[in-house]
């Protein structure tokens, strides 16, 4: 190891007595911004699950419940919830599979893709005031580690993020 990596390691060190010095605490205070700044500017009709998993739908038609917890890396009890309240708000409809009677096939309805369009703009603010207090080229190097922490930790979830193509 080259001695500036030696020093860099060394410096990223502490004995954590600083409950700041936590990532895990820092990304728990980042989502806790997130999901404020998300009722602030997406309102109150859907969580951040809930949008989530109907923005995730919508490139899905079809997909029963399990498939799109795991490609929205949600666990599929909370799935099953969410997708439970979608249908009582009209957002979503969920169909028997006739092969697999315990399975559901789920569709976003009208209303559901209306309210996705809608929530474009709020989405887009939503972003730019989460990543405000970062330059141009910063947002680009958060947005790019912050998806390297995820998908280089995704089997360490308890609800692992499965890929799935469009």
């Amino acid at each position: 190891m080259a001695q500036t990596e030696k020093q860099a390691e060394k410096q990223t060190e502490s004995r954590l007595t600083n409950l700041y010095e936590h990532p895990g605490h820092l990304l728990r205070r980042a989502q806790q911004i997130s999901v404020s700044i998300f009722h602030d500017e997406m309102g109150d009709e859907l969580t951040p699950v809930q949008y989530a998993m109907l923005r995730s739908l919508e490139s899905h038609a079809g997909i029963d419940q399990v498939s799109l917890s795991a490609i929205s890396g949600i666990d599929t009890s909370t799935g099953a919830t969410v997708c439970a309240r979608l249908e009582e708000k009209g957002l979503l409809t969920r169909t028997v599979i006739p092969s697999n009677r315990r399975q559901r096939a789920l569709a976003i309805t009208a209303t559901g893709e209306q309210l996705l369009a809608d929530l474009i703009p709020g989405a887009q603010r939503l972003r730019r005031r989460l990543l405000a207090p970062l330059s141009a080229p910063e947002q680009l190097q958060f947005m790019a580690l912050l998806s390297k922490l995820v998908q280089e930790n995704n089997d360490q979830s308890r609800a692992p993020l499965a890929r799935r193509e469009a």
